[in-house]
């Protein structure tokens, strides 16, 4: 898939264990002052029986829904303006999750995380809540943008386990945020500076739980296809094991 200024691929499978697929992705190409603006999304529920599929389904799209409305207004050259319209954006939808689950008997309890990228002109922009993580990787080297908000992480930051001891933490499930489960939210914002060729990667923790940063890194290395990059991460994933849905989301400039 793709337009005259990036391109991009969805990929998402229900993986090795579960009865249903409870994330979901998706996206918008929005068009502002002659320029294409790309937003994805991306989000893996939580909840039990068909709670966690309409978490996440809810959340992305309205994130995306929000953005169509209202990012042709917003001036690019401004960051804080930027934040302010993704703040807005995650206030209604953590609203709308919120919502159904009070007053839906069936949806009690549900929740999900939330990454959404937005891509215009050179600047890549990130909204956060949850442990589903962005990846930018430039000329041959993968960094990890976002910060999951979980317990491993926590644990991470207090220096009580490695990167590598959290892959097989007991709790590395656990996330501390997420869109829908309280009234009020807390959202992580990253910015980053895109160059031609660059890939944003979107994952949920189906896919970043089993696979190493290093193996991503080598299929981004060794694949220029991007359905390729997304169906390789994907395999490897089931191949070591993982026992969540796996989705994730590539994109180029």
């Amino acid at each position: 898939m793709g337009c005259d200024f990036m391109k991009y691929h969805i990929l998402s499978d229900i993986g090795n264990k579960r009865k249903q697929n409870e994330d979901f992705c998706g996206y918008e190409i929005i068009e502002h002052d002659g320029q294409k603006i790309g937003v994805f999304a991306i989000a893996d529920g939580m909840g039990g029986h068909k709670k966690g599929e309409v978490a996440s389904k809810l959340a992305v799209e309205n994130i995306l829904y929000f953005m169509k409305k209202n990012l042709i207004n917003v001036n690019f050259d401004n960051y804080i303006e930027v934040k302010y319209i993704l703040r807005q954006a995650y206030k209604y939808v953590n609203a709308i999750v919120y919502k159904t689950s009070l007053y839906e008997e069936e949806f009690k309890g549900m929740g999900t995380t939330l990454t959404t990228a937005i891509i215009y002109k050179k600047d890549l922009y990130i909204a956060n809540i949850g442990d589903s993580r962005c990846y930018l990787f430039t000329n041959g080297d993968i960094k990890k943008v976002t910060k999951d908000n979980s317990l491993v992480q926590e644990l991470i930051d207090e220096g009580a386990i490695t990167e590598t001891e959290a892959l097989a933490h007991p709790q590395r499930n656990v996330i501390t945020r997420a869109i829908g489960t309280d009234e009020f939210i807390k959202i992580d914002f990253y910015k980053e500076i895109l160059e031609k060729d660059n890939k944003i990667i979107l994952a949920t923790d189906g896919l970043t739980s089993s696979v190493t940063i290093e193996d991503m890194n080598n299929i981004l290395i060794n694949n220029n296809d991007l359905e390729e990059c997304c169906s390789k991460m994907i395999d490897m994933a089931k191949q070591n094991g993982s026992k969540d849905n796996i989705s994730v989301i590539c994109i180029t400039i």
